[in-house]
Formats: C-alpha cells, structure tokens, sequence
C-alpha cells in the first residue's frame, strides 16, 4: 500500500515513469514499454505521431518497433487489442513452435529476439471507450526464461497487475508534452476560454488583444494539434493534459 500512495501522491510523469521501471526491475522486468492511444479506430490506432510511448528500451529498438511500424504486427498488440488483463508471452512461443505466426509476425519475433526479449508478460488495461486503448510491455532480464518468469507471475502477478493498473491510471491524469503536438501558453489560453464557452470577441477583450491576433493563436493551435476544426484542437489537448493546468505546471 505505500508504494501505491507514492504512485497517486506523484506530480511529475518523469519521476513517476521512473519509479515504476525501478519496481518492475525488482520483479526481473528491466525492459519496459507503455503505450496508450486516444484515436483507435476498429483496427486503426490511428497516427503514430499521436501515440502516447513511455519505455526504458534502446533507441534503436524503439526506431525499429515503432518508427518502423513493427507494433503493428506484434502477436502481443493483437493480443491487447482484443483482450484486457495479463498474459504471458508463452503464447507467442507457442505459436512459433506450432508454425501459426504470419510472415511479419515472425519478423516482429525475430527483432524481439535479437533484442533480448526472449520472456516477459503484457498487461492490456481495460476501457469503457471504441476510441482508447492502452497496454504495457513487461520484457524480462535476458537471463530469466519464461517458465522462470511464469513461475513468478504466480506468486506477484496480482500485485504486478495493481501496480500497472494504478500506473496507467496515474500516468493518464498527468501532463505530458508530444515534440510534435506542443502548445504554447497563449494558444493554451484561447483554447480554455474556448472551452470556457466564450466567443472569440469575448476573448479577445479579456485578453486584450484584437479578434484578428485571438484568430492567429487558434490556427496556431490547430496546426499544432494536426487538426482541421478549433473543437478538434480542444479535444485532443484535453486528451494531452496540455490545458486547465494549474500554476507551474506549465
């Protein structure tokens, strides 16, 4: 129970990204992957540039999983997907042996491999929403196996499975800043009184400013945001937890 309050007592997504590799690589996961969408769309997860990835792996893997859209195929994000809840990647080895994954399935394997992940387990968090999903990749020490790791799983598994779930929740209440989708102060500003139901007049008067420069920061933030219409652009930096924040936290 402490370290759950530490969880929900976190402020900061770095910190808290941290602290949560460190209690997995106590439990023999060192190489961690956090993924989390807002725009699936049946099969689709929609543009990865909008992809919310936390993960300690190497930058090369990740260019490769991601940049190179290996997730895709992963026999695991099929598993996520379609399920919610734990599930040991004996399944994938399963498969494998069994000659039941599709030629880019195999790849997928074959790059894990080449990367260490030989063991592990993924937990996929349950969703009320067609449009969210978001999963966790537990990779395990290259020197455990899986029977090793499955013979864990059932003594700590539960507790893993908490300690993910309460993560994911956490890691969604706090702000974080995408490189490519990243508002500045203003057009934070125009936005929440947007949100607030004002009229771009009235915004402009309260910030004093003229309707014309009120204008310029909405467009601005829609081209920020990659999206067509000002209701877009609110939505999706709602999302991001990049508006209403408090003093300080921006």
């Amino acid at each position: 129970m402490d370290y759950i309050e530490e969880v929900l007592n976190q402020i900061s997504l770095e910190a808290l990204w941290e602290m949560h590799c460190e209690k997995m690589a106590s439990f023999g996961f060192d190489k961690i992957m956090y993924g989390y969408t807002n725009y699936r769309n049946g099969a689709s997860l929609g543009d990865a540039d909008d992809f919310f990835v936390l993960s300690n792996h190497q930058r090369d893997y990740l260019d490769r999983f991601i940049g190179d859209g290996l997730y895709f195929d992963g026999p695991m994000m099929k598993w996520s997907l379609e399920n919610s809840g734990a599930q040991s990647w004996s399944i994938v080895k399963q498969a494998y042996k069994a000659g039941k994954l599709t030629p880019k399935q195999l790849r997928v394997f074959q790059v894990n491999q080449e990367y260490g992940l030989h063991a592990g387990y993924t937990v996929s968090f349950p969703t009320v929403s067609s449009r969210t999903k978001g999963a966790i990749s537990l990779g395990a020490h290259e020197n455990y196996s899986q029977e090793a790791i499955d013979a864990m799983w059932e003594k700590s598994g539960r507790e893993i499975t908490l300690i993910n779930n309460v993560t994911h929740l956490k890691i969604q209440s706090l702000p974080y800043n995408n490189p490519e989708r990243e508002l500045t102060k203003r057009q934070r500003e125009v936005l929440e009184w947007v949100g607030d139901g004002k009229t771009i007049q009235d915004i402009a008067l309260l910030i004093e400013r003229t309707p014309a420069t009120v204008e310029k920061h909405l467009r601005l933030a829609r081209d920020a945001m990659n999206v067509e219409t000002t209701a877009q652009a609110l939505l999706k930096a709602s999302f991001m937890h990049q508006i209403y924040l408090l003093e300080g936290r921006n």
